[in-house]
């Protein structure tokens, strides 16, 4: 999860230096881990598609990739039983979330 999410923010970056941040909070039992950067972000309207498998915003030639690795993120956060969106505009950058259960203590 956090591999593919920051290596996107790398990825899809403007000239600007890359800046990441992560956080993460606790409540009603879940864990709700932040995301955000300063790249190039999206039209709001694509948000939903971008989780979809081999769907990209941009061509093989500005951007490498295959257009699985968000629909893979979902599909972890989701047999985990959470749930993954973002918060974007173009120019602006995005804010990626995602939602685990939290767990008390480790299970052997």
């Amino acid at each position: 999860m956090f591999q593919n999410l920051i290596s996107n923010a790398i990825k899809y970056q403007n000239d600007e230096k890359p800046r990441i941040e992560i956080s993460a909070t606790r409540s009603d039992g879940m864990c709700l881990f932040k995301i955000v950067d300063n790249g190039i972000g999206m039209d709001p309207v694509y948000t939903g598609q971008i989780f979809e498998v081999f769907n990209r915003l941009h061509t093989t030639q500005e951007y490498s990739g295959t257009g699985i690795g968000l629909a893979l993120c979902k599909r972890i956060v989701e047999r985990h039983g959470g749930d993954i969106w973002v918060e974007s505009e173009p120019g602006e950058g995005s804010t990626f979330f995602f939602t685990v259960p939290f767990v008390d203590q480790l299970v052997d």
